[in-house]
């Protein structure tokens, strides 16, 4: 039996994803072992937290280039210094916690958590094996801090284990196996049960809109994108999800008003139905977050990408447009030009749908579970 901790922070929701995944397979498959979840900034300092992740979202929600900004700096220089620092600091009393529950195992899915266990291994305070799962499609250095004292490293790509093995991590090290993402995306969902349950056509083709949810990054941008898709083609339906902005929501119905477009188009706040919708779905349209772009990628969907926050969503945006998978709509794009390029051509659909095949990691909480315990 090994005792193990899955250490997350509250920095957007992927993180937490990625851990109760792995958390909700290893209940399920390893029932010998114990484990806890534990969000470690939240631990640590509850003050800190709660004024970091408020800012967090702050940043990403008013001003999104001040995000990218300190995400570019803490790469390298002063403030990633400042990060690690002070990531020492409060290792202190993180181990007050290892001290108590002895893991034999460490996973962490930010790189926060994973500094400050690291730090404290290498202080000789512990002595489990330190797992990190990188939670985004590009490298970021601060993921590397302490590196000499991680046991395994979790990518999502070639590319990414690239970059570790540039950065004299150890080959044996690192494994591809893409980021966790839950079981329910792996089930088989009756189609027709589906379509009717949210009152869809099954004669037209699917598009899974995602406006921004929570943050409602760009929001003009967004409803143009929308406004566009219903103009596209009558045969297409556009399942559009609002999450928790009631403010979008209205605007949202105020378009599909405008356009006369209520048999086509359904609007849905906030829904825990995400894996039976991408089931049936042709295309999705998002922001591309680390969890929603391995879910997509999992379902084998063809993304059109809108309004990425600067830093590590732009890069996710660029490897998905580099891997031939998604479409990023920029700043001065011509919208209605690229979505009529786009749905009037099958073959290049059918196209992004197999390289979202060839790249996508559906099986990878599982092999990444498997892989820890049973070494």
């Amino acid at each position: 039996m090994k005792n193990i901790l899955i250490f997350y922070a509250s920095y957007g929701g992927g993180h937490l994803n990625a851990a109760k995944s792995i958390h909700e397979y290893i209940l399920k498959n390893h029932k010998d072992n114990h484990i806890e979840l534990i969000d470690c900034m939240k631990y640590v300092n509850k003050t800190v937290e709660k004024i970091s992740t408020a800012a967090y979202r702050e940043a990403a929600k008013k001003a999104p280039w001040v995000w990218g900004r300190i995400y570019n700096d803490s790469q390298k220089g002063p403030l990633a210094h400042l990060s690690t620092r002070s990531n020492k600091i409060m290792a202190i009393k993180l181990l007050r916690l290892l001290r108590e529950k002895k893991p034999d195992l460490i996973i962490s899915t930010h790189p926060f958590s994973s500094q400050m266990c690291t730090y404290l291994k290498r202080k000789g305070k512990i002595t489990a094996k330190i797992a990190t799962v990188m939670t985004d499609f590009a490298p970021h250095d601060q993921w590397l801090v302490g590196s000499n004292f991680t046991d395994y490293f979790f990518v999502a790509n070639d590319k990414m284990k690239d970059y570790l093995i540039a950065s004299n991590i150890p080959k044996k090290n690192i494994f591809v196996t893409g980021i966790p993402l839950s079981n329910r995306f792996l089930q088989k969902y009756d189609r027709k049960k589906v379509l009717d349950d949210f009152q869809l056509d099954d004669h037209k083709k699917n598009i899974l809109f995602f406006g921004g949810g929570e943050f409602g990054l760009g929001k003009t941008r967004t409803f143009e994108i929308l406004d566009n898709l219903i103009h596209v083609s009558d045969d297409m339906q556009i399942i559009a999800i609002a999450g928790k902005n009631e403010k979008m929501k209205l605007k949202f119905e105020e378009i599909v008003q405008k356009n006369d477009a209520k048999n086509r188009v359904k609007i849905l706040s906030f829904t825990n139905q995400v894996p039976e919708l991408m089931s049936i779905c042709d295309v999705v349209v998002t922001k591309p977050g680390g969890m929603t772009t391995t879910e997509s990628l999992a379902s084998y969907l063809p993304m059109i990408i809108i309004n990425p926050i600067p830093g590590q969503e732009e890069e996710n945006a660029q490897f998905l447009e580099d891997k031939g998978v998604g479409i990023w709509i920029k700043k001065n794009d011509d919208i209605s030009k690229i979505l009529h390029n786009l749905f009037s051509n099958p073959t290049k659909l059918n196209k992004m749908k197999e390289n979202a095949l060839l790249i996508g990691h559906p099986n990878s909480t599982k092999d990444i579970c498997n892989i820890l315990l049973n070494n």
